[in-house]
């Protein structure tokens, strides 16, 4: 054992190289090859059946095996429930020493396995269906104990695993993990799940942020830069330093928007007319089209409309886009990792 070690270790690195690429690319042609296979099957399947039993069930989906299918049915789980189907994990070996209270009878249960006659699955088949209302199996043998004894069968077979002793599941655990996203985005469309639907399953992190974090939940952390149109020149310059935002609204007495004026605003002013500058009002200063948004947007949209005309801050307004409400400037989306 030591020799070959030590061959393998002297083996030239190209050789080395060239092998690894072409164990990746067999690896990938194996495991595309069951999917398109899998493919194939869906017509002949019993597909609609097992959507219809899962959109209908009045409890939660239950998903069990053993192995690398109690792995592939974690995910299948994960996937569900955050599509919009309540889904558990049972493990096959867990449900018989007490897990079993976790079902109820209205529940669906789905049971993966590649032979269909692990000894796991067989003991608890039985139990299963005097417990839930229907068993789907996803399954590698459509003539094993599985697929006979539960109402509803889904082909999980492959012609080998991608491994060269054809032991590790491999594409056979690919096919289970398809069937799983199979189900799941059937559901989520004829349930017209939406984009906002998966935002309420997702509030944490930085998916979760795009979907649900509005603009109305930025600017009123903010200071509030305001002046009117008759501000001079020099309460321009402090209202937009003091506040920190490199902006000032330039407003009515009702609060209406009538433009606005930025620190570039008043730096191009100074290099074209430094003369009669300081006599300036905000109003001869100030911007009257604006890049503006109406509150209620989304903070990932105030990120595209920065990026789309390359400015650092927006305004916002109400719905009416008369009246000011604030600022939200990129470093609020950066803060709350947007960007």
């Amino acid at each position: 054992m030591k020799m070959q070690s030590e061959r393998n270790t002297n083996e030239p690195h190209q050789h080395i190289e060239g092998r690894i690429k072409s164990i990746a690319h067999r690896t990938v042609d194996i495991e595309r090859h069951a999917i398109a296979e899998l493919q194939k099957r869906i017509a002949s399947s019993d597909i609609h059946e097992a959507v219809k039993v899962i959109q209908q069930c009045r409890g939660r989906v239950v998903v069990t095996g053993v192995g690398k299918s109690a792995i592939i049915a974690q995910k299948i789980v994960a996937t569900f429930n955050s599509t919009g189907t309540p889904a558990l994990f049972l493990h096959a070996a867990d449900a018989v020493h007490g897990d079993l209270g976790m079902i109820h009878p209205y529940d669906v249960v789905i049971c993966l396995s590649k032979s269909g006659e692990t000894p796991e699955i067989k003991r608890l088949l039985p139990i299963l269906k005097e417990r839930a209302s229907q068993i789907i199996a996803i399954v590698g043998q459509l003539d094993s104990y599985l697929a006979k004894h539960a109402q509803w069968a889904l082909d999980a077979s492959v012609e080998k695993e991608a491994g060269p002793n054809n032991l590790a599941p491999t594409s056979s655990s690919t096919v289970q993990l398809v069937w799983g996203d199979v189900l799941a985005i059937c559901l989520l469309e004829l349930r017209n799940f939406t984009a906002a639907d998966f935002a309420r399953n997702h509030p944490g992190g930085i998916l979760g942020k795009q979907l649900y974090l509005k603009v109305d939940d930025l600017y009123p952390q903010n200071e509030h830069p305001e002046v009117g149109p008759e501000s001079s020149l020099q309460e321009c310059i402090l209202e937009i330093s003091s506040k920190r935002l490199g902006i000032a609204a330039v407003t009515a007495k009702d609060g209406a928007l009538i433009g606005v004026i930025t620190d570039g605003d008043l730096r191009r002013a100074f290099q074209q007319n430094q003369n009669t500058l300081l006599q300036a009002t905000a109003q001869q200063l100030m911007n009257v089209e604006p890049k503006v948004l109406k509150a209620g947007t989304l903070a990932v949209d105030a990120l595209l409309c920065m990026k789309r005309f390359k400015i650092t801050q927006v305004i916002i307004v109400d719905q009416s886009e008369r009246y000011y409400l604030g600022v939200v400037h990129i470093h609020d989306l950066i803060k709350e990792g947007i960007v």
